[in-house]
Order: structure tokens, then sequence, then C-alpha cells
């Protein structure tokens, strides 16, 4: 069975304007550029697979059904931009529960590798933390930091590369991809 190349995307300020702890659907807004990058790595045909730390849930701050009703509410908003993703999967936890599939641990990506068929080694993690990049890395994709427009703080990260948005993403990702085509041709 081949297996597929993904990106993996954080939710909160790098699809949709972090809210802390969204509960209502309507206060979903995409960030700029989040909809057309999306487009962009479905149609150099990436899987888009969504991993995002909800530990509003462990927190007692949202409840399941309003997660899944501001995860419809994102799906919906991409959609009518033409933009869609295959998977989405959630870490429920408090940081102090140590659990894996909290970022920075690789518990998401691994699993929804297993359950999707993703080669790790041909995907990417895109997310705009550095816990993001640590469990891209820890997964073993290469990694885009984006800033969104905030100037990065005095650590330094270990992302492959940094961007300005998902959108810049989503051509550094692709250009990626044409020079190592063009490499091996």
């Amino acid at each position: 069975m081949a297996r597929s190349r993904a990106v993996f995307l954080d939710r909160d300020d790098t699809i949709m304007v972090d809210m802390g702890y969204c509960r209502n659907p309507e206060d979903v807004c995409l960030l700029p550029g989040a909809a057309e990058g999306i487009r962009a790595l479905e149609e150099a045909g990436f899987l888009i697979v969504i991993a995002t730390n909800q530990s509003g849930l462990g927190r007692g701050s949202i409840t399941e059904e309003e997660l899944a009703a501001v995860n419809q509410r994102l799906r919906e908003e991409l959609r009518n931009k033409g933009a869609e993703y295959d998977a989405l999967y959630y870490c429920p936890h408090r940081p102090d529960e140590n659990c894996e599939c909290r970022k920075p641990k690789p518990g998401l990506l691994l699993k929804a590798a297993r359950d999707l068929g993703i080669d790790l080694g041909a995907s990417y993690t895109v997310g705009d933390r550095e816990w993001d990049v640590q469990a891209g890395r820890a997964a073993g994709t290469r990694t885009v930091l984006i800033t969104n427009g905030r100037t990065p703080s005095g650590t330094p990260t270990t992302a492959d590369v940094v961007a300005r948005d998902l959108g810049d993403a989503a051509r550094l990702i692709a250009n990626h991809l044409n020079s190592h085509t063009e490499d091996s041709s």
C-alpha cells in the first residue's frame, strides 16, 4: 500500500484566530492566507491533518460538544473558501497530565500516521509555536514555524524554515518539493 504524505497543521493561530478556549462557533475567524494555503497544499497532493492541543476540555472550560461545533464551523468556513482538511486530532489533556498526545510530544501525529497511512518522512508540520515544531521533529517530519507578523522570541527556533503565515508556508513547501523534483530529473 502506498503511503501518503501530509501536512500537519496546528489549529489556533495557524488556521484560525486563537480565541482562548473557543466555545462558540460564531467566534471562528480564519487567519489571512489560511484557506488559500490549505487549498494549495491539497492541490500539491498532501493530506491535511489538524493536530491541536485543546486543554480547555481537561480544564472544564469547554465541552466535547462545544469543541465539535467549533471544529464543524471551521470546516464550513474553509469549505466556503474552497479548502478542506482530511482529519482532525486533538489532545484534551492539561499540561500537568504528561500524556503522550499533547504537543510537544508527537502522539497526535503518530496516531494520524498510523490511522491514515502517512509517510512521516515525506510530510511537514506547520504551527505557530515551538512545541508544534518539536512535535513535528519528534515524529520525523520537516517543520515550518509561522509568525503571523509577530517578531520571533529571543529563543532560536529548531524549525526547518520560518514563514509569515500559512499561505507563505504553503509556497515554501511547494518550492521545496519543486526543487527536489528538479534535482532528481
